[in-house]
């Protein structure tokens, strides 16, 4: 086949398209050794560069342009203005959007997670190729929304759950797949992180004066106007129901993500919460310190139903029954139980999976590498940016995912009740309080 070099501008437009059947002159041809040639460079801009946004950003301007930044605190994103002195300032995407369009070809979004929908729908229908830390969304809406905007406007997308990228996902998915542990039925997992704000639920009856370096309504967005509060910023917004997903939003598509991928489990059929020790009436801007959210998965194709225990904050993950003496039990992670056998593993991307007993292990023979390997998540959406390809967790994978993570917080807000779910048609068939909650309603002035 001829190699045909397309001007940059051509490609990126067309990439979700048909870019799949042309061929770009490797990197070698035309650039030095190690170097990105002007064709092939993105030019990116990020929307919340305070924290996790920061550290996206400087993975994705290797050998790219960051021609753009976009933060509602200049205070706090000062360190990535320092770090990408040449790109544009600005407060508010939309006027980014309004000013550069097109100069912009793709976005990184790592704003807090009520911002993340209108941010990265934005970016979409500006044409622009998105890469959106995790949970993808705030409601299971958004995460529907976010998953049709990115199909129709073909755009290549990715969700920030980097531990899917890792090799030791790969061989979870590869070890349950071959039958490891023969037929999974249980799965406890969780995380011992705390994401509440009930211990500062006083500071809310205060009087706080906004700081300077931030706009307090853009960092409101599309929720309802309330007093600034320094109980809510910076991170710790996690820890609240108008901003946040608690806990379980924070860390559900990086432990379940390994299970999630290897079952195929797909939507549960129903969900019930337990919050020990939570008072919603009175503690309900906050999320719970404790809870455990139990999910059932209809059978699929040749497994049977599962059954999966989220156990978030100060509820312990069981310690399972075939782990040896003086091995310390699973604190973020899982513990996933077959006919046959148990496997373990950790936060990130199944982190350290191994079976126990260590003697079966041992015993194990390994399968055959099965699934593609990925040398790094960021570089897994910038090469399919490049290739007209898609990334592993794109947003139809990753959206599908996070809704696991916002009905488990549907489930939270009414505890106690069994909720029984239809995805299919996204609601709730016992419960019409919880099918409400589905889709969120929004202040004037904002829309996906």
């Amino acid at each position: 086949m001829k190699k045909i070099i397309l001007q940059r501008r051509e490609f990126l437009c067309s990439a979700g398209a048909a870019v799949a059947a042309c061929t770009i002159v490797p990197r070698h041809v035309v650039a030095k050794s190690g170097e990105t040639p002007p064709s092939e460079k993105l030019n990116i801009a990020g929307i919340g560069v305070g924290s996790m946004g920061r550290n996206d950003v400087n993975e994705v301007a290797k050998g790219n342009n960051i021609v753009a930044l976009c933060d509602v605190d200049w205070g706090y994103a000062a360190k990535a203005f320092n770090n990408h002195p040449k790109a544009e300032r600005f407060r508010d995407f939309r006027t980014m959007f309004d000013k550069m369009d097109k100069q912009i070809d793709a976005v990184v979004v790592a704003t807090p997670d009520h911002n993340h929908a209108v941010a990265a729908i934005a970016a979409i229908k500006h044409g622009k190729h998105v890469y959106c830390e995790k949970p993808l969304a705030h409601s299971v809406h958004e995460c529907r929304e976010m998953a049709k905007a990115a199909r129709e406007h073909q755009v290549v997308t990715q969700m920030g759950n980097q531990g899917h990228s890792y090799e030791s996902c790969r061989l979870l998915v590869e070890w349950l797949r071959d039958g490891a542990i023969g037929k999974v039925h249980t799965i406890h997992c969780g995380c011992s992180v705390v994401n509440s704000g009930v211990d500062r639920l006083g500071d809310l009856k205060k009087e706080w004066k906004t700081p300077e370096s931030l706009d307090w309504d853009l960092w409101l967005g599309p929720t309802k106007q309330r007093p600034y509060c320094p109980a809510f910023l910076p991170y710790i917004w996690r820890g609240w129901v108008p901003f946040g997903n608690g806990t379980i939003g924070d860390w559900v598509c990086h432990v379940v993500d390994p299970v999630f991928w290897a079952l195929d489990l797909g939507s549960p059929k129903s969900i019930v919460s337990e919050t020990p020790g939570y008072d919603i009436k009175t503690q309900g801007e906050a999320f719970p310190k404790s809870e455990k959210i139990t999910y059932e998965f209809a059978a699929k194709g040749d497994r049977g139903p599962i059954t999966l225990h989220w156990y978030s904050g100060t509820l312990p993950i069981p310690r399972p029954a075939d782990l040896e003496p003086g091995r310390n039990p699973v604190g973020i992670g899982a513990v996933v139980l077959g006919d046959k056998g148990t496997i373990m593993y950790g936060s990130h991307g199944a982190d350290g999976v191994r079976i126990i007993p260590e003697v079966k292990m041992q015993a194990y023979k390994r399968p055959a590498k099965s699934l593609p390997r990925v040398k790094e998540h960021h570089l897994d959406w910038l090469n399919a940016i490049r290739t007209g390809g898609k990334a592993g967790s794109d947003f139809t994978y990753g959206a599908a995912l996070t809704e696991i993570g916002m009905l488990g917080v549907i489930a939270g807000r009414l505890a106690g009740t069994k909720l029984e779910w239809n995805g299919e048609n996204m609601k709730f068939t016992n419960n019409a309080e919880a099918t409400a909650l589905v889709t969120p309603e929004y202040r004037p002035g904002w829309s996906l």
